[in-house]
């Protein structure tokens, strides 16, 4: 734990450090070296990505005195609450558990996650910045490696624009004339939709823009979501609701489903992992989309942010930690790995090398030999963003706040929505005994 994060974690009141009641002491963890190289090791690895057992399987053949279990597990909300009950029990954890970015703050408050930098710190330049700032919390702690992420990039019908005459948007002005034009030509279609149900894809677009909802300073916490970058993009979305360009109706729902089958929205600003969502929902419409880089707000500074994506971390509970983090590193930075997370887990891995290992593009997009390459150069320039440990409290905020936002489609409603948001992070943060600062 780096000293710049630990007064924060000092301030939790006993509401928030029951959950730590049962995990160990500093005095009795695990020496990182107890393990001599001739005895045989066995490590449980709690996931919920598919075929991570067969994934495992490259591990194990060549490590036989380090072996690897893979417990499937649900994921989200679920696997953090079966952790910490766990981790608050004091036995039953698993050495390695598959971590969601912004459940990290969560499970490092709860004292759930091992501090591997000493073994994995030199792992940083296989990584973007942006999802390694994701494992280190901004500090010099490292409570994870980067698996796998999800940088933003724009999908757009290719007939669609090449029958208006556009191309695709380099600049968020470009996107609005687009949706302008393509909404005017037919009214049925429109680019897009904002979906206020959504808070991750709204948290990338705000990263993209500059934005770190929350941060850490000295001893305090930080929460910044009613900042400028978050402003501009809420301003920006809101407007075009405001206007009629872009739809105002959640997405994944069989009425947005059905849009996308039947050519009624055209576009979708979404992560990397958007084909196997298209192959699902839009399949009428195969060999029809295109696969482009985010519009910019800047081109001479390209930028983008992440939705979703996931570390995987050392547990406190580890009597393993330094073999649990030898697998993890290869398990997300080795060649031979990274290509069964691509090709086997069906998982984009994080790592900078991922676009070497990624030579085939995805089945909906076969005729675009480029896609994997516009990805790469996507998560390359993420911009750094900062989770907080109640993210939950803050998403909740926001699907209602900008739920009411979207369904008056009035643009100052989306902007004061931000107001909403950050008062109820702030206020939830502080009755759970966090400094926050400001």
């Amino acid at each position: 734990m780096t000293k710049k994060f630990a007064p924060v974690l000092a301030t939790l009141t006993a509401a928030t450090l029951f959950l730590t009641t049962a995990c160990s002491s500093s005095g009795d963890k695990p020496d990182a070296g107890s393990t001599t190289s001739n005895e045989k090791v066995a490590l449980t690895y709690w996931s919920w990505a598919p075929n991570m057992d067969k994934v495992v399987e490259g591990w194990n053949s060549t490590h036989p005195n380090i072996q690897v279990t893979v417990n499937k597990q649900d994921g989200g909300d679920p696997a953090v609450t079966k952790l910490l009950t766990a981790i608050k029990a004091g036995s039953g954890a698993p050495d390695v558990m598959q971590a969601e970015y912004q459940k990290i703050p969560t499970l490092v408050s709860a004292d759930a996650l091992a501090d591997i930098a000493k073994d994995a710190g030199s792992l940083k330049d296989k990584f973007p910045s942006a999802v390694w700032n994701s494992v280190t919390l901004g500090g010099d702690a490292v409570y994870g490696v980067p698996q796998d992420s999800g940088p933003l990039m724009f999908f757009y019908r290719s007939d669609v624009f090449e029958k208006n005459g556009l191309q695709a948007p380099k600049t968020w002005d470009d996107y609005a004339a687009a949706a302008e034009k393509i909404h005017k030509a037919n009214a049925k279609q429109y680019l897009g939709t904002f979906s206020a149900s959504d808070a991750g894809l709204f948290v990338g677009l705000a990263q993209q823009a500059g934005a770190s909802w929350w941060g850490v300073n000295g001893d305090s916490w930080t929460v910044n979501i009613n900042d400028a970058a978050s402003q501009k993009v809420a301003s920006y979305w809101g407007g075009l609701v405001e206007k009629g360009t872009i739809d105002n109706k959640p997405m994944y729902t069989p009425e947005w489903n059905a849009a996308l089958n039947d050519g009624s929205q055209v576009g979708w600003v979404s992560a990397v992992w958007a084909p196997g969502v298209l192959e699902g929902s839009a399949k009428n419409t195969k060999g029809k989309w295109k696969a482009a880089p985010m519009p910019q707000w800047d081109t001479a500074a390209p930028a983008t942010g992440n939705w979703g994506g996931s570390a995987t971390s050392v547990t406190t509970q580890s009597k393993h930690p330094k073999e649990a983090t030898e697998f993890i590193a290869w398990l997300n930075s080795d060649p031979a790995a990274l290509k069964l997370l691509a090709g086997t887990a069906n998982v984009y891995p994080a790592a900078n090398d991922a676009s070497s290992v990624l030579t085939t593009p995805p089945a909906f997009f076969s005729d675009q030999a480029d896609f994997y390459s516009i990805a790469a150069e996507a998560g390359k320039t993420a911009k750094p963003f900062t989770y907080g440990p109640n993210v939950n409290v803050a998403y909740s905020a926001f699907n209602d706040a900008f739920g009411k936002a979207a369904e008056s489609k009035k643009a100052a409603a989306f902007t004061e929505s931000l107001a909403t948001v950050q008062k109820a992070t702030v206020d939830d943060m502080k009755n759970n005994g966090f400094t926050v600062a400001g």
